[in-house]
């Protein structure tokens, strides 16, 4: 309000708090209680940022023809075929396309980032010299302000910590409180570092294992999103992101559009495939797609 108050832009606030409950957490709170790691903030971005907001705005008569965000990433046309693309942002250290890929072509159509030429330090620069209090504004904020078990609230669940041949070699509280690859707070002792490498919610069991039994050099995903492409019908090789922090990968993708999912086929097997959060794929700095692990 401050901001635009020193702009002199007109402001509006929209509620959608409640959309944000049904959406973002119960989906959240969901995924947890499969077993499985979600990355909310993508959900938050496809289904309530660019999608429920910019809906309850118009129905409250605010009339625009675009919507803009202050999201790192580049958005062009191409000519050849007639697609919108997402595309990486100028600056690589805060590129969020990670986070945007389950954008759609109409959405694509109407959204602008403003930012896309600038790197952070730039955007930084300019604030604080038209005076605005946010120049100095921390990065980013988490999707939920306090510990999320204040969304899971499951009861304790006592398990199994098993091996890979099924010994078991201790107890947990509840498998949601692991994730694939964690290797701190197991409460077992061992000679070698043992990691979590699976979560068996059925069995309420949580496995765990070597290093080496992180990687593997395939999976299946879900719900999968073409951003700026039509579904490919035959395989293509592109890079993958399995997370945001994660060095992407070289892959063989082969979407079936029968029950929509992709085979993603590694070049080198990779640590710590979680069920649950997103593989995005790139061909240079173009966003193709992305879809939801589900080994």
């Amino acid at each position: 309000k401050e901001i635009a108050e020193k702009l002199k832009i007109p402001f509006t606030l929209i509620d959608c708090r409640k959309e944000y409950k049904e959406t973002v957490l119960s989906y959240f709170r969901n995924e947890y209680r499969d077993g499985k790691t979600p990355n909310p903030c993508i959900y938050c971005n496809a289904y309530i940022k660019f999608g429920v907001l910019p809906s309850v705005a118009k129905k409250a008569g605010i009339d625009f023809e675009k919507f803009a965000t202050g999201h790192y990433g580049r958005i062009s046309f191409d000519e050849k075929s007639g697609l919108y693309q997402l595309k990486r942002a100028k600056d690589l250290k805060k590129d969020q396309t990670y986070f945007l890929y389950r954008l759609d072509q109409k959405i694509l159509s109407q959204t602008l980032f403003p930012l896309a030429s600038f790197t952070k330090e730039q955007t930084r620069k300019i604030a604080k010299e038209i005076g605005l209090k946010v120049a100095d504004k921390p990065d980013s904020q988490d999707f939920y302000c306090g510990n999320y078990n204040g969304i899971l609230n499951f009861k304790v669940q006592t398990g199994d910590i098993v091996d890979k041949d099924g010994k078991v070699l201790g107890k947990h509280g509840g498998f949601w409180n692991y994730t694939i690859g964690q290797r701190r707070g197991l409460g077992i002792s061992s000679k070698e570092p043992l990691y979590v490498t699976k979560l068996l919610p059925k069995q309420n069991i949580v496995e765990v294992g070597g290093r080496d039994d992180l990687f593997s050099d395939s999976f299946i995903g879900n719900k999968v999103s073409w951003c700026s492409i039509e579904p490919p019908e035959k395989p293509i090789f592109c890079s993958v992101k399995i997370r945001q922090q994660h060095k992407e990968a070289e892959a063989e993708i082969a979407y079936n559009k029968a029950d929509d999912t992709v085979r993603v086929k590694f070049k080198e097997p990779q640590s710590a495939i979680t069920p649950g959060q997103s593989a995005v794929f790139y061909q240079d700095d173009i966003v193709l797609g992305g879809a939801i692990i589900n080994l």
